[in-house]
């Protein structure tokens, strides 16, 4: 026999409450979405030969989100678009960042919750993948109240609260949106052998790529704002993006095989999607 469970109306949990004002502002945006199978082939066998020479050392492997995160800084430090933002208020113009910030969803359970949280990653383009395994290393083990301590904060407030400083942020205080949501945002389900149709984010551009077939190709999404750029600009990023992940990053990981990083031994697990 099924225990019956109780019914009624219930609280949403705060664990809920941040992907509840992701998704307003996700409707919001004017996005659109193209895809293209990447051939990752070459990567994919570099990939793995890396984490098999490192195996008897350390205890992680190089993320392939963090892969695409770096490509994809180094396409937008090349294309000032993919920094843009289209800003309604006070009057309809664009904003165009410094620098690229990327942004990572990353699943936490915490009291007993799911959460989705939101890993920052400044001017990923000038970082090792060592250093930025690093830190997705942090996110994805220390306590969720310290190391998204600003998100913690922001989903203990009401709604109206949390909506004023949304919107201060995207709206008024232009200089610190970028450090704060990004200037793209990159999530996957690769990793359960999931693909994501439709990227839910609000950002200018937002990225996900599904598990590899038998051929190693992988179909790369990126749904974009038609505000800032149309549909034959995000075709040639796509493009770009798989020179890139095929070129200079994998060539960083062919030194990693040649010069192995040091690590130290109690270095946590890292996600591989």
């Amino acid at each position: 026999m099924t225990t019956s469970q109780p019914s009624g109306r219930m609280y949403i949990p705060r664990s809920r409450r941040l992907i509840l004002d992701v998704l307003h502002y996700h409707k919001q945006a004017a996005t659109c979405a193209h895809d293209r199978f990447f051939d990752l082939s070459h990567l994919a066998r570099l990939r793995s030969e890396l984490s098999a020479q490192l195996s008897t050392q350390l205890s992680t492997r190089v993320s392939w989100s963090l892969l695409f995160i770096k490509a994809f800084a180094i396409v937008a430090a090349e294309r000032p678009v993919l920094r843009q933002t289209f800003q309604y208020w006070p009057w309809p113009h664009l904003y165009q960042h410094r620098q690229n910030v990327a942004t990572m969803a990353i699943h936490r359970i915490h009291q007993d919750q799911s959460w989705v949280l939101w890993g920052r990653f400044s001017q990923p383009e000038t970082q090792s993948l060592v250093d930025l395994q690093t830190r997705l290393d942090r996110y994805q083990t220390e306590p969720v109240p310290k190391i998204f301590r600003q998100q913690w904060q922001l989903s203990g407030l009401p709604t109206f609260l949390r909506r004023i400083l949304w919107w201060w942020t995207l709206n008024i205080s232009l200089s610190k949106r970028a450090s704060r949501s990004g200037t793209f945002f990159l999530t996957t389900l690769a990793g359960k052998g999931v693909e994501i149709q439709d990227p839910p984010g609000f950002l200018t551009s937002n990225l996900t790529y599904g598990p590899l077939d038998q051929q190693q190709r992988s179909r790369v999404t990126m749904s974009y704002d038609h505000r800032v750029m149309d549909g034959s600009f995000v075709a040639d990023c796509l493009l770009e993006l798989e020179r890139v992940l095929n070129g200079p990053i994998a060539d960083e990981l062919k030194s990693m095989l040649a010069n192995p990083p040091a690590t130290s031994p109690d270095v946590a697990k890292i996600s591989t999607q």
